[in-house]
């Protein structure tokens, strides 16, 4: 039996570990043909008293989409079929939303994120994503 990925989500928050995932994503397209679905989710549940929330909610959708852009040209210079996309909301939630909706045949993601205060706030991600995927999950350390 052959593995088929045709299409392959990435969950990226321009973090070490998000990197990681991405180069592996790209081993993935390389060896299966596969497109790549990339989606950073703006986490909307996580409590914030420095900034008011509007602003606290657009930087993270500007970081969002400068990690998504930056992305998005690494991978089209290797030839690799991208589509990115900026959420909001919870982010497991969203990742699996994402995956039923676009048929995906595998999740590709970091085994950790950008901080301790979110994994404190939020769980593992990478944890609850392989707990509950419609689809298989590679966790990359």
């Amino acid at each position: 039996m052959t593995a088929s990925f045709k299409k392959i989500l990435v969950p990226i928050d321009g973090s070490i570990y998000s990197e990681k995932s991405l180069e592996r994503a790209c081993d993935f397209a390389d060896a299966f043909g596969s497109s790549l679905i990339l989606i950073y989710v703006v986490e909307k549940s996580i409590p914030i008293n420095l900034l008011d929330r509007k602003e606290y909610l657009e930087i993270l959708r500007k970081f969002g989409t400068n990690v998504l852009e930056k992305a998005n040209k690494k991978l089209s210079k290797k030839g690799i079929t991208v589509k990115v996309l900026l959420k909001e909301g919870n982010i497991v939630n969203e990742i699996e939303k994402i995956a039923k909706k676009e048929k995906c045949d595998l999740i590709l993601v970091g085994s950790k994120g950008l901080g301790a205060v979110t994994r404190l706030l939020l769980g593992s991600v990478s944890n609850k994503i392989s707990q509950t995927s419609p689809c298989s999950v590679l966790i990359v350390k």
